[in-house]
């Protein structure tokens, strides 16, 4: 509980109204050629209100008999009805590790000199996972029983006792449209639905209607964690803005692709749609229905293995003052995920969410890299069955040091990839719920409004972040977790974490 004369709160039934000043630094160039500034502090004033009233969650997955999917499901299933299971190892019981809003702490302050940390998901209310429905899409018609024993990802005696829950769970059909993943996955599409793509978009809608309405569901939230597609083109009359696209799937024209359709179907319904994937979903028409509507939107690309430890190697490199030259990472998987990535078009697409991850932390720093200057940066990834799900990733690193010496980091790291994804995946979607529930309003806004429904807040949990125009892209880890961190600080009236301990220095 916080104390009410830290921020002033007005309760109003069931919303947090929190008064909130923002300290920054304005600066300015002084144009005389020798990178000088005039740097002044600014401080802006806020209102933030937060519904405190927790919605029941209903969750559609594209994808739902994925890996992925079937995991994330079967996660859930085991916490709630508190299933233990057999390993050679001796029992084990279910958790949420992997999890920040369910398994991290923050520090909220300290007591006789000792720091006070509090679990995230106290912060602010938020849905218990247990609590969830779950439904979904795919383009195979496997009940997620029969699917869970497909992905190979638990262990036996625990896909033994979850196939009751599971076995009638079946995913309704979705979209397959060959030209925008692996031929490879035509041998699974049996559980399709055809149409136009304007029918196929009305197709979606009612499903969501028809989930919502049967649950009593007071949200639903639709994330896509189906098969990574090529990139879309973007061009000029097909979508590059919201009349184009609209017209373009009116007219039926092929280069829709099936995930932008599953989210434009999502913002006309005012659902919230994550893209887990790295192909470019929101092509521009797309994000402008979605500012236009004010429904939220985010992605992209799961952030889990050795994405997640680039963002904290080169961060912590930059950071020391040494320059990373080169970056070598190689992958091989053998899920279904390594399967369609074969293809080089559906490739391309994973290779540019990988690649562009260190960019923000090059350009933080002239001393080392000047304008233009980038480390070679190169991204290999190859199937190869026999490993199923666990995906193995290795890296290489090689800096330029003092004197001119040279620094190599090798890393090899085994990543259990559905079992990483899944709680990323919670995560994902129940911090999009809350989030529209906090309203704001700044120095700039008349009147309390909604969050930007392009959703940074999601960046910490993706590897290509969708971030509004004009806004910096941050990729460094531990800055997107700050940033995540702080909000939900502010949103309660506590100061931003600046792990300054002035008082004890």
């Amino acid at each position: 509980y916080l104390a009410p004369e830290l921020a002033p709160v007005i309760s109003l039934s069931d919303i947090d109204l929190r008064r909130y000043t923002s300290s920054d630094l304005e600066c300015e160039d002084l144009g005389d050629g020798r990178s000088a500034w005039t740097i002044s502090p600014v401080e802006s004033d806020f209102q933030i209100t937060t519904d405190r009233r927790v919605p029941r969650l209903g969750i559609m997955l594209v994808g739902l008999g994925g890996n992925n999917g079937s995991t994330l499901v079967g996660g859930v299933v085991a916490n709630r009805e508190g299933i233990t299971w057999k390993t050679k190892e001796g029992m084990r019981a279910p958790n949420y590790f992997g999890s920040l809003t369910q398994s991290s702490t923050c520090r909220v302050g300290s007591f006789n000199g000792q720091e006070v940390f509090t679990p995230f998901k106290t912060l602010l209310p938020m849905v218990d996972p247990n609590d969830i429905v779950f439904d979904g899409w795919d383009i195979s018609g496997m009940n997620l029983a029969d699917a869970m024993e497909r992905a190979k990802v638990f262990d036996w005696d625990l896909q033994r006792q979850l196939a009751p829950h599971m076995k009638n769970i079946k995913p309704r059909p979705g979209i397959h449209d060959p030209n925008f993943i692996a031929a490879n996955q035509s041998a699974r599409a049996d559980n399709c639905f055809k149409g136009s793509k304007k029918e196929q978009m009305a197709r979606i809608r009612a499903d969501i209607r028809e989930f919502k309405e049967k649950h009593a569901l007071g949200k639903v939230i639709v994330l896509w964690t189906a098969n990574t597609e090529r990139y879309s083109e973007v061009l000029v009359g097909l979508n590059d803005n919201e009349k184009s696209l609209r017209s373009s799937v009116d007219s039926n024209e092929q280069e829709i692709s099936p995930s932008t359709l599953y989210a434009l179907a999502c913002v006309d319904e005012g659902v919230p749609f994550i893209n887990g994937s790295p192909q470019n979903t929101f092509v521009p028409g797309l994000i402008d229905a979605a500012v236009r509507l004010n429904t939220l939107i985010g992605g992209d690309d799961f952030k889990s293995g050795q994405t997640k430890m680039k963002s904290v190697l080169v961060d912590f490199l930059v950071g020391a003052g040494i320059k990373p030259t080169s970056i070598v990472s190689y992958n091989h998987l053998g899920n279904n995920d390594g399967m369609n990535l074969s293809s080089p078009d559906c490739f391309r697409s994973k290779e540019i969410s990988k690649s562009n991850v260190v960019d923000d932390v090059v350009n933080s720093n002239h001393l080392l890299f000047r304008q233009g200057e980038h480390p070679d940066h190169v991204v290999v990834i190859k199937y190869v069955p026999y490993v199923g799900d666990s995906k193995r990733a290795m890296d290489e690193y090689t800096s330029e040091i003092f004197m001119g010496g040279t620094n190599t980091i090798v890393m090899h790291n085994t990543c259990e990839d559905s079992l990483l994804a899944a709680p990323l995946i919670l995560d994902m979607c129940l911090i999009a719920e809350l989030s529209t529930r906090i309203k704001i309003k700044g120095p700039r806004d008349t009147q309390l409004r909604a969050l930007h429904p392009v959703s940074s807040l999601l960046s910490y949990l993706t590897k290509a972040p969708l971030v509004p125009a004009g806004t910096p892209v941050v990729n460094a880890l531990n800055k997107q977790r700050a940033m995540l961190e702080n909000i939900f600080r502010a949103c309660i009236g506590l100061a931003p974490e600046n792990n300054m301990l002035l008082e004890h220095k």
